[in-house]
């Protein structure tokens, strides 16, 4: 899978872009605020219709412009693909694979695959679980498209019971209606609870070696899916915290809810763990995603490197490049040093200065 171009119009602090692509290793250097991490941004937009950022459209539209454009060019095991993004202030964004408009976002899945990491994922363990939460379902929502629907109904679910919940101060006559919302909670979130077990019992398999190999050997890591309810006992948990939910006026029970659970040689990372701990237990877990990705689409996804190198030690910076060498690779950074010294080999550079780019090839 490899991104051949792109060409960005009135997003963010571009008015009008177009990059060509090597096929391996691709650097965006310079100082910061000039606009690296906006290209990186707009290539996970093209592929997964989220910024990482959670950004709303129109924030990503230049200032004082009513929309943006982004286009890309992708060739994945022999056939070719263009993909128009169109972002609109007032409007849902409207996305064309090879000219022809689609109506669900979810048919852009399965095109591209990215890995994107940042210094906020360094964070990932000891922040809150909804930040666990959020890994787990975009890296699942890039590899089944089914489960981007179930989540989605699911999320649909919850608002409207949690609405619902609020009214009834209001209207108690429609307490009713709550079995519905109840029935549909419990048909979704049970399939979701299914998905996040599969994928937490893939992960350990593969960050187990992963973390195995960063630390020397001294630490075993193991990642527990920590669900809020078994699948098979989430309709009898809805009922029994009904009367909670009527009171707090919000779904007490549920996927929403779960969390991951990092382990080192049997102690809890997130709670007692070192910073550095908690960093490479971070890294591990974004190399074991680039795997996984690997695994399941039989083919590499892009990887984007948000200014993660300067984040890191030597060591960890050794193994990170060693470990994606042949996968095509977006990196911003402030400076080329750590390039240099690790005699990593660049393909293509660029130079980004308020927000214009130029190739120093």
């Amino acid at each position: 899978m490899k991104i051949q171009s792109i060409e960005l119009k009135n997003f963010r602090n571009y008015h009008n872009l177009k990059l060509e692509f090597d096929g391996e290793t691709n650097i965006f250097y310079g100082d910061n605020a000039q606009g690296k991490t906006n290209i990186l941004e707009a290539l996970y937009l093209s592929g997964t219709t989220k910024s990482h950022k959670s950004s709303k459209d129109r924030d990503m539209i230049f200032f004082g412009e009513e929309e943006s454009h982004i286009r890309i060019f992708v060739e994945k095991k022999e056939i070719f693909y263009r993909i128009d993004m169109h972002l609109r202030k007032n409007k849902t964004k409207g996305i064309a694979i090879n000219g022809i408009p689609i109506r669900k976002a979810s048919e852009l899945f399965g095109i591209l695959n990215f890995v994107f990491f940042s210094p906020e994922d360094l964070g990932i363990i000891k922040e809150g679980p909804s930040e666990r939460r959020r890994f787990l379902d975009m890296v699942l929502c890039q590899l089944d498209r089914v489960y981007l629907h179930e989540l989605a109904k699911y999320n649909k679910v919850v608002a409207q019971r949690n609405r619902l919940l609020k009214d009834l101060s209001f209207h108690p006559d429609l307490q009713d209606t709550l079995d519905i919302w109840d029935s549909q909670l419990t048909e979704y979130g049970k399939r979701i609870i299914k998905n996040r077990k599969k994928f937490t019992e893939k992960l350990n398999e593969i960050i187990f070696e992963i973390h195995g190999h960063l630390t020397g050997g001294r630490e075993k890591l193991q990642v527990i899916y920590e669900k809020d309810t078994e699948d098979e006992a989430l309709e009898e948990a809805v009922l029994q915290n009904r009367e909670r939910d009527l009171k707090l006026k919000i779904t007490t029970t549920g996927p929403h809810r779960d969390d991951l659970l990092f382990l080192a040689d049997g102690i809890d990372i997130r709670k007692f763990g070192s910073q550095g701990q908690q960093r490479t237990a971070a890294l591990s877990l974004k190399l074991s995603e680039i795997e996984m990705v690997k695994q399941i689409i039989k083919d590499t996804p892009v990887l984007l490197l948000d200014d993660v190198l300067s984040e890191l030690d030597n060591n960890r910076q050794n193994y990170l490049l060693d470990r994606i060498h042949d996968i095509q690779t977006m990196i911003t950074c402030t400076g080329l040093d750590e390039f240099v010294n690790h005699q990593f080999s660049v393909n293509k550079v660029f130079r980004v200065i308020e927000g214009s780019v130029l190739c120093e090839n």
